[in-house]
């Protein structure tokens, strides 16, 4: 979480609903015909939405009295000093805190993918590579097999191995079509041991994937993926154009008689 994220809602604290602002507790069913009701519930959905991933690190009733105090032009019992070097202090915990949750994830990822590539090698049909890439022809092709310049049309599924479906153009009714050195390293080198007309699944470890960075909200770190593929098209790079031939040698002066 970044640290505008967490921050931005403080901001929007300025335009809270009214029982942010000094009631002690949100009705149950609060009356939203009003325009001005309407726009505080919204703001309070978003602020809610917002400090929802650290509700448990900050005190509601001292977060409701500093709005209060604020829009009452109340004198703050923290200075601006204070107040900034408390921020601080919290953001330094939670990067801290959150840092070794994403290692603990990243291990345990690892650990997982390490397991089922070692039992998934062992499977009929599956071809492990020197990179650690593990591919299974699910359906022989007969058209050309791809290289690393060319621009293929794929349909595909990824998954992650607890079954997670985190990408699908099958789900979308429509294929992908990109250069084949312009992905991640495990597709590069999978399709190209795949013909036109066939289709795969491809097994792609951590590091021929996303790493240790992960992608997105679903893909963690260090996470082994498994992509069934059909390789609808493959359309050849344009060949690289040929170099201008040197230039005539300028004829070598007559000598003079």
């Amino acid at each position: 979480m970044t640290r505008t994220r967490i921050l931005a809602p403080l901001l929007l604290c300025l335009l809270a609903p009214a029982w942010l602002r000094g009631a002690d507790a949100p009705p149950a069913k609060p009356a939203l015909e009003d325009p001005k009701a309407r726009l505080g519930y919204a703001l309070g959905l978003d602020i809610g939405t917002r400090l929802k991933d650290i509700q448990n690190e900050f005190d509601l009733a001292a977060f409701q009295r500093g709005v209060d105090d604020y829009l009452k032009g109340v004198q703050p019992a923290l200075t601006p000093q204070e107040a900034a070097q408390v921020r601080q202090e919290f953001m330094k915990r939670y990067q801290e805190v959150q840092n070794q949750k994403m290692k603990e994830l990243a291990d345990h990822n690892k650990k997982q993918g390490d397991e089922f590539l070692a039992a998934n090698k062992a499977k009929p049909g599956v071809v492990t590579t020197d990179s650690g890439l593990q591919y299974q022809i699910l359906k022989e092709g007969t058209g050309a097999t791809p290289g690393p310049k060319d621009k293929v049309t794929v349909h595909y599924k990824g998954q992650l191995l607890d079954g997670t479906v985190f990408d699908s153009s099958f789900d979308r009714g429509q294929p992908a079509t990109f250069p084949l050195g312009g992905v991640i390293k495990g597709w590069t080198e999978g399709l190209q041991h795949v013909k036109e007309g066939g289709s795969a699944r491809l097994v792609i470890p951590p590091g021929l994937a996303y790493g240790e960075r992960g992608a997105g909200q679903k893909i963690g770190p260090n996470s082994t993926l498994i992509f069934d593929v059909e390789l609808i098209k493959v359309e050849p790079a344009p060949a690289a154009a040929a170099p201008p031939p040197p230039p005539s040698p300028s004829p070598a002066p007559e000598a003079k008689k």
